[in-house]
């Protein structure tokens, strides 16, 4: 299958998430009670629907996206390169825009499909859930409803890893570590973003580390197809701190 698909028509995708609302109390009591009963299907007997707040950033209904890194694999010369950039900050609907205008440039030019780690069942779906509840016209490559499977352009490399088996889960950190890729997980995982977007308000470092995971995606796929890493000299960020506020 990667064979037949031009590594420049790819875009690679990573998104980070939080709850929307940055502790339990905070949250109008409609949407307490609509948590208690989602929750309820996964959180032990012993916890409450506040216990398992953090969980909520999962959940496109309770949470939102502070950002969105993709990469896309560049040809200068005879070096391939990896640049990147990000979408981020707290206005959600904004950065969320932005990455829509990014989505339709790039397929007026490209035959675009999109690449994650999970992408199908959390990326993917999730982005497409907070541009509906944002108000925001979904781009025709995350417009899948009704589409045969054949005629959606997603890519996801934990379901290549699957080789038709549904059972089973590898995580992005497993499969990096299997095939020598360096690791995002060395500073931050996904289970600290939310105290280090709230407690400690630190944008950078998130999508530092979101921008991490788009790289590991890209390297993973280069390495499914049997094509060598790209070094760490040539992967370049265009994303600019100092213009969020």
């Amino acid at each position: 299958m990667l064979d037949d698909i031009q590594l420049s028509s790819i875009l690679f995708i990573d998104i980070e998430t939080v709850p929307f609302w940055s502790d339990f109390e905070e949250m109008p009591a409609r949407f307490k009670e609509l948590w208690d009963k989602k929750s309820s299907y996964f959180r032990e007997e012993n916890e409450s629907a506040k216990d398992v707040f953090q969980r909520a950033g999962i959940y496109a209904e309770f949470g939102k996206i502070i950002c969105v890194s993709v990469g896309y694999l560049h040809q200068d010369g005879k070096n391939r390169k990896i640049r990147l950039k990000s979408f981020f900050g707290d206005d959600e609907k904004k950065l969320l825009i932005e990455f829509s205008d990014l989505l339709k440039n790039y397929s007026s030019r490209n035959k675009l499909h999109l690449c994650g780690h999970n992408g199908k069942e959390f990326d993917f779906p999730y982005l497409a859930r907070r541009m509906l509840i944002n108000g925001i016209k979904l781009p025709k490559v995350l417009d899948v409803a009704g589409k045969k499977p054949w005629e959606v352009s997603f890519i996801d490399t934990m379901n290549l890893w699957k080789f038709g088996d549904y059972k089973h889960f590898t995580s992005l950190d497993l499969l990096t570590n299997v095939f020598g890729i360096p690791t995002s997980k060395d500073q931050m995982d996904g289970s600290m973003v939310a105290d280090v977007y709230y407690k400690d308000h630190n944008l950078k470092a998130i999508v530092e580390y979101c921008e991490r995971d788009v790289v590991a995606v890209v390297q993973l796929i280069l390495k499914f197809r049997g094509d060598e890493l790209i070094p760490s000299e040539n992967i370049e960020s265009t994303t600019q701190f100092e213009e969020k506020k």
